[in-house]
């Protein structure tokens, strides 16, 4: 499938957009901040209605923040191993996780000895260090913290987490490797049902999810409304499935571009 830019999207598909779900790093962010335009778009879908998702890699102290401060209506983290949602009536935040807790404790120690081999394995790798707010997966760092090394040698560190029997995803920073048959498509699967009813065999034309990065393909080969912010380019060729819309902007001016575009058509519609 070829990426379209995001101005040719039919203006109906868009309006019927009633939950968006995206990725943060590279996504929501640039550089590695999160830019005004950005945080302000997901008030905006907030204030209009629409359910807001983040989907990330990124750990559960993390989370927990976004989760209790942020304008969205939950968070599923760490590759799909778990989900948070603020009770702001109750004051009380609800996670949920795909693995018992003595299920995690188990699977964190075979993950550190691969983890352990890994860093030996593949000089100038190190563990991420967002690590210490994680509660279930391990994150290797191959750009954000070290100095920036290979997509290829991202792909091979997967790989070595493969052969140990691990899951493992290559995203614009990380590689984050876990145990479990969970991922970012099972959690979300999860979470919108639980949390809102929302099915996503049956909604899911309503449905957007936002990207950058191949860790984001398995999410492309099922919602239809796929957007890739315009840094997903150069990871076009390796990508078993591509977001059907791109957009002009990088990051966070990409998602904002986005989310002007379905309000826009929002306001046509009403």
């Amino acid at each position: 499938m070829t990426m379209q830019p995001l101005a040719e999207a039919p203006r109906a598909l868009l309006a019927g957009v009633s939950a968006v779900l995206t990725d943060i790093d590279d996504t929501l962010t640039l550089h590695g901040r999160l830019p005004a335009e950005a945080y302000t778009a997901l008030w905006r879908l907030r204030r209009a209605g629409v359910k807001v998702v983040p989907i990330t890699g990124r750990p559960a102290g993390w989370c927990d923040l976004i989760a209790r401060q942020w304008p969205v209506d939950g968070v599923v983290g760490e590759s799909g191993a778990f989900y948070f949602r603020y009770d702001d009536a109750a004051k009380k935040m609800i996670r949920v996780y795909a693995q018992s807790a003595e299920e995690r404790r188990a699977n964190t120690q075979k993950l550190w000895a691969i983890a352990e081999r890994v860093l030996k394995e593949f000089p100038g790798t190190a563990i991420a260090s967002d690590q210490a707010y994680r509660e279930i997966d391990v994150a290797i760092d191959f750009c954000e913290d070290v100095p920036p090394l290979p997509l290829a040698t991202a792909q091979k560190i997967a790989e070595a987490f493969h052969a140990e029997g691990a899951a493992a995803k290559v995203s614009s920073i990380h590689v984050n490797a876990w145990f479990g048959a969970h991922d970012k498509l099972t959690m979300s699967r999860r979470f919108l049902d639980e949390a809102f009813g929302i099915s996503v065999e049956r909604d899911v034309d309503r449905i957007a999810y936002c990207g950058d990065s191949p860790n984001d393909a398995p999410m492309y080969a099922v919602f239809p409304l796929g957007i890739g912010v315009a840094n997903v380019r150069p990871y076009a060729k390796i990508m078993a499935h591509l977001p059907r819309y791109v957009t002009m902007g990088e990051g966070g001016h990409g998602f904002s571009e986005f989310v002007d575009a379905v309000l826009n058509a929002r306001a046509h519609d009403a």
